[in-house]
C-alpha cells in the first residue's frame, strides 16, 4: 500500500477561479486570501486542491497566449501554501473545449486542434512549476464525461507526455471517466511512469450527498430528507426507483442498513485496484451538500475517512466555502467542529 504522503486530508477551493459567476479579478482577488490558507493549515490539513478553469489562464480570441495575471493566482496560493505548510493540487476544472456540465458543447475528444491547445496549456503551467519541490501534484482534468475511457486515455497519454518534457519530476493525477467514478479505475491505462497518481471522486449514496440539490431534476424532484446512517434502506430504494436509469439498486444488495459497510461495499473497486496495482489513490472531491442535516454531514465524512485512511488513500473535501457543501460561513467559523476534525483527519 502506497500510502500518499502530504495529500491525505485537504479541501477544495470551489467558486474561486474556478466555477465563478463571471471571470472577475476583484472576486478572484478577495474569495480566497492568505487568511483563509491559514485558517486550513491550523485544521491540521496537509493539502488544498485548486480547481481553475482555462480562461483565467487563456482567452479563447488568444489561444497559446497565456495570462501572467491568471497565473499569479496560482503562485500566491503556492506561496501562502508554502508558508503555512501545506501541498497544492492544481487541477484543470474546465478545459478548453471541455466541461463536466457542458456536455452537448464539447468539443475537446473530437478537434484535434483543441486537443493540442490543451496539451499546449499543460506544458505551459508544468514549465511556470517545474522548479517547484513535491509541494505540489498536476490534475490533467476534472470529471470527465465520455461513452468509454479510449479517447480520455489517449489524450491522458499525450498530456502526460507534453508535461515530462518539461517537467521530470511532479507527481501527475489522473482520473478515469463517467465523473471520475471509482468503477472506471479498472479502465485507465497503468502509465509507465512511477510518479501518477490515481483518482477518483466520491459522492455515494447521491441520494444522501446531493439530496434537493437545485442542478439536479431528479434530486430536486426526488424531494426527501435523507440521513446518514439510517436502521433502513427504504429511502435509499425509493431513490433508486425513482431514478432507474442510474441502476443504482446493486448498490444495497447484502445490505440491511445504510452506514459504513455501505462506503466499503461502494469503494470495493478502489480496494481491489489497491491489491493489484499498489498505486497511490487519491480521491479528489467527496462531500455532503449543506441541504443534508449536519449529524448526517458528521457521520457520513467521518465513515469516510475511517475507510480511505485505513487504505492510505488520500482525499480534498468539496469544499472550503459556498457552492452549497460549505465548511464555512461568511466570518470563516467552522459550521461545525466534528465536521472539521472528521475532514481533517489523517
Amino acid at each position: 500500500m502506497k500510502k500518499l504522503y502530504g495529500y491525505m486530508a485537504g479541501t477544495n477551493l470551489g467558486g474561486w477561479i474556478s466555477q465563478y459567476r463571471e471571470l472577475n479579478h476583484d472576486h478572484f482577488k478577495s474569495f480566497i486570501v492568505e487568511e483563509d490558507i491559514a485558517l486550513i493549515a491550523s485544521w491540521g490539513m496537509d493539502h488544498i486542491r485548486v480547481p481553475i478553469d482555462y480562461p483565467v489562464l487563456e482567452e479563447d480570441v488568444n489561444p497559446g497566449v497565456y495570462l501572467e495575471s491568471g497565473f499569479q493566482y496560482l503562485d500566491n496560493c503556492i506561496e501562502w501554501c508554502k508558508k503555512h505548510g501545506l501541498n497544492l493540487v492544481i487541477d484543470v476544472h474546465r478545459a478548453p473545449g471541455f466541461s463536466f456540465n457542458t456536455l452537448d458543447k464539447n468539443t475537446l475528444f473530437t478537434d484535434p486542434k483543441m486537443q493540442q491547445r490543451f496539451v499546449d496549456l499543460w506544458i505551459a503551467i508544468a514549465r511556470r512549476y517545474a522548479g517547484e519541490s513535491d509541494n505540489i501534484m498536476y490534475e490533467l482534468l476534472n470529471e470527465i464525461v465520455e461513452p468509454d475511457s479510449l479517447r480520455w486515455n489517449d489524450l491522458a497519454t499525450r498530456l502526460i507526455e507534453g508535461i515530462r518534457k518539461v517537467d521530470k519530476k511532479h507527481r501527475i493525477v489522473v482520473g478515469g471517466i463517467d465523473y471520475n467514478s471509482v468503477n472506471a479505475l479498472k479502465d485507465m491505462p497503468i502509465f509507465d511512469d512511477p510518479n501518477i497518481v490515481y483518482n477518483f471522486h466520491m459522492y455515494e449514496p447521491f441520494a444522501l450527498t446531493h439530496q434537493r440539490a437545485s442542478w439536479s431534476k431528479e434530486a430536486m424532484e426526488f424531494d426527501r430528507t435523507m440521513r446518514y446512517p439510517d436502521e433502513s434502506l427504504q429511502d435509499y430504494i425509493d431513490f433508486a426507483n425513482f431514478t432507474p436509469s442510474r441502476g443504482l439498486v446493486n448498490q444495497y444488495e447484502g445490505l440491511t442498513r445504510m452506514d459504513v459497510n455501505y462506503i466499503r461495499k461502494f469503494l470495493k473497486p478502489a480496494i481491489e485496484f489497491i491489491d493489484k496495482h499498489d498505486l497511490p489513490l487519491y480521491c479528489g472531491e467527496y462531500g455532503v451538500i449543506d441541504h443534508a442535516d449536519m449529524a448526517s454531514r458528521e457521520a457520513w465524512s467521518e465513515d469516510l475517512a475511517e475507510v480511505l485512511l485505513e487504505y492510505g488513500i488520500g482525499r480534498a473535501v468539496w469544499t472550503y466555502k459556498s457552492m452549497s457543501f460549505a465548511h464555512i460561513d461568511g466570518d470563516r467559523n467552522p459550521l461545525s467542529q466534528r465536521l472539521i476534525r472528521a475532514v481533517s483527519r489523517h
